[in-house]
C-alpha cells in the first residue's frame, strides 16, 4: 500500500511540475499574464548593415569554394605564386606611401597626396620586395621542412630574425634611399647605417610573433603575403610618422628662421645634393 502511495504522489507532483513550469503548446515558461512576449526585430538599417557584413564574410570565407575571393587568391598562390606575391606586394607598397601622405598631410607642390614617390614604391614592392621575399621565405620553409617540434619552430624564429631579416631591410633601406634620390654610394651608405639598427628593433619585435602565428594557423603558401600585410601596416605607421616630424621640422625652420638666419645658410643651402633635397626625410639620421 505505501508502495502505491509513493508512486502516486510521484506522478501528482510531475504534474504539478509540468503545469505550474509550462506547457508543450505554449514551448517554455509563462508569466503571470501569459506567455513572454517575442522579441521585437532589429531595426531595417540594421538588418541591411548585417546583411551586408554577411555577404562580404561570406564571399571571403568560402573556403574551397570558387566565388569566394580568399579561395581564389590561394588558388592564384598554387598557380602563380610569384606573379600574385608581386602584383600583391606592389599594390601594398604604393597604398603605404600614398596613406601615409595622407595621414600625415604631405602634398606634393600640386597639392595631391599621390606623390611621385607612390609608383616607385610600387615598382619596389613588386620588382624586389616580392621576388626577394618569396626567395628568402621558401628557403626558410626548405630548412625546417617536417620539423614540427617546438625546438624547431623556435629555431625557425631564430635563423629568421638573424638571416632573413637583416638581408630583408638592407635591401629595404638601400631601394628607399635611391627613391629618396641616394645616387652616391657613400649617400646609400650612410642612410643603411643610420636606419638599419632602428628598422631591425622593430623587426625584432613583430617578427617573432608573426612568424609564430604564421606557423600555427596559415599554410605555407600564404605566409609571404601575410607578412606582406604585416610589413604593410608598420611601414604605413613609421612612414606617416616620418613624414609627420619632417613638415614639423620644415615648419620650425620657416617659422623660427629669419633673414639672416637664411643668409648664414646660404651657403649650405646651395652645396645641398639632390639626395637631400629630394628626400623625404630630413637626413639620413632621421629614421625613427
Amino acid at each position: 500500500m505505501s508502495q502505491v502511495k509513493f508512486e502516486q504522489k510521484d506522478i501528482r507532483v510531475t504534474q504539478t511540475g509540468a503545469g505550474n513550469g509550462g506547457s508543450a503548446g505554449n514551448g517554455g515558461f509563462q508569466s503571470r499574464g501569459g506567455p513572454f512576449p517575442p522579441p521585437p526585430p532589429p531595426p531595417a538599417a540594421t538588418q541591411k548593415h548585417e546583411g551586408f557584413m554577411h555577404e562580404v564574410g561570406d564571399a571571403l570565407t568560402k573556403g574551397a569554394g570558387p566565388s569566394g575571393y580568399l579561395a581564389w587568391y590561394l588558388k592564384k598562390l598554387q598557380d602563380d605564386p610569384i606573379r600574385t606575391k608581386m602584383v600583391t606586394s606592389g599594390s601594398l607598397a604604393a597604398l603605404q606611401e600614398f596613406l601615409a601622405s595622407w595621414i600625415a598631410k604631405d602634398r606634393n607642390k600640386h597639392g595631391h597626396y599621390f606623390t611621385s614617390r607612390v609608383p616607385k614604391m610600387a615598382i619596389y614592392g613588386a620588382f624586389i620586395s616580392a621576388p626577394l621575399g618569396h626567395v628568402m621565405i621558401s628557403l626558410l620553409q626548405r630548412m625546417f621542412a617536417g620539423r614540427t617540434s617546438l625546438r624547431a619552430k623556435i629555431l625557425q624564429i631564430i635563423v629568421s630574425n638573424l638571416v632573413v631579416s637583416p638581408i630583408q631591410n638592407a635591401v629595404y633601406l638601400t631601394s628607399m634611399a635611391v627613391i629618396a634620390g641616394a645616387r652616391t654610394f657613400h649617400q646609400i651608405r650612410a642612410t643603411v647605417r643610420a636606419g638599419f639598427m632602428p628598422v631591425m628593433k622593430v623587426s625584432w619585435i613583430t617578427s617573432p610573433i608573426a612568424l609564430a602565428f604564421a606557423q600555427a594557423f596559415l599554410p605555407q603558401e600564404t605566409w609571404v603575403p601575410f607578412f606582406n600585410f604585416i610589413g604593410f601596416v608598420i611601414g604605413t605607421y613609421i612612414n606617416a610618422h616620418t613624414k609627420k616630424k619632417r613638415l614639423q621640422a620644415l615648419r620650425r625652420k620657416y617659422q623660427g628662421g629669419g633673414r639672416g638666419g637664411e643668409t648664414r645658410n646660404e651657403t649650405r643651402t646651395e652645396t645641398r645634393t639632390e639626395y637631400e633635397r629630394r628626400s623625404d626625410r630630413p637626413g639620413p639620421g632621421a629614421y625613427p
